[in-house]
């Protein structure tokens, strides 16, 4: 395990944390999509079935049972705890448009027709679009709070720093997975025009305490 893979972890639980302390502190999850956290934890729980089968590390083990945790902790305040300060309204995206084509791209891609196997497909495929539904929301009420932009922005570097994962293992170990390479690249493109904005906005308005304002769709 290289320094791409454990900073990548990292970033990724900081992203899920940021946000859990954002909602527990403000007693609201306005401007969170809670689509998009059910589909983070639909994510997670079809990846780590093997938790069950198959024992790689304690690290591993206990990354992923923290994760499933956090998913299903963020889950259970937006639509549990916190559900009054939930914005549906503006939280709109069509899940079955995410759905169905990465279900039928699980049963069509994938290294061996197993159940598990195909489980975990799916998990790749719907983690590369499972953010979209936050973007979309953002983009339609055109701004975000300054927390919510640290947790995209985490979110969003863990799959840059994944993707020198791959490259540092092509190198070392010769190894090459298409599905894990080609969906983390088309989820970071999902990320990029965020990230011009984080990088020449976000932080400044950081140190103001203000939102971050995003160009309205047309």
């Amino acid at each position: 395990m290289n320094v791409f893979r454990i900073l990548g972890d990292l970033s990724h639980l900081l992203a899920m944390i940021l946000l859990l302390g954002k909602i527990w502190r403000s007693k609201c999850c306005a401007g969170i999509s809670g689509k998009s956290q059910i589909l983070f934890a639909l994510v997670f729980t079809t990846r780590y079935l093997d938790l069950f089968t198959n024992f790689i590390s304690i690290y591993n083990t206990v990354m992923k049972m923290v994760f499933l945790l956090c998913a299903y902790v963020t889950v259970y305040m937006i639509y549990g705890k916190f559900r009054k300060t939930f914005d549906s309204e503006n939280d709109t995206f069509r899940l079955e448009f995410l759905l169905v084509p990465v279900i039928g791209l699980s049963f069509l891609e994938n290294y061996s027709f197993t159940p598990l196997e195909i489980l975990w497909t799916f998990s790749i495929y719907l983690e590369s679009v499972a953010i979209l539904p936050q973007l979309f929301m953002i983009s339609k009420t055109g701004e975000a709070e300054t927390i919510t932009t640290h947790y995209l922005f985490f979110l969003g570097l863990y799959r840059a720093l994944y993707l020198a994962n791959w490259i540092r293992r092509y190198q070392t170990e010769n190894f090459y997975d298409q599905i894990a390479v080609v969906s983390g690249v088309v989820q970071t493109i999902f990320y990029c025009d965020f990230f011009y904005l984080y990088v020449t906005k976000a932080f400044l308005l950081v140190l103001k305490g203000k939102k971050l304002s995003l160009p309205m769709p047309i």
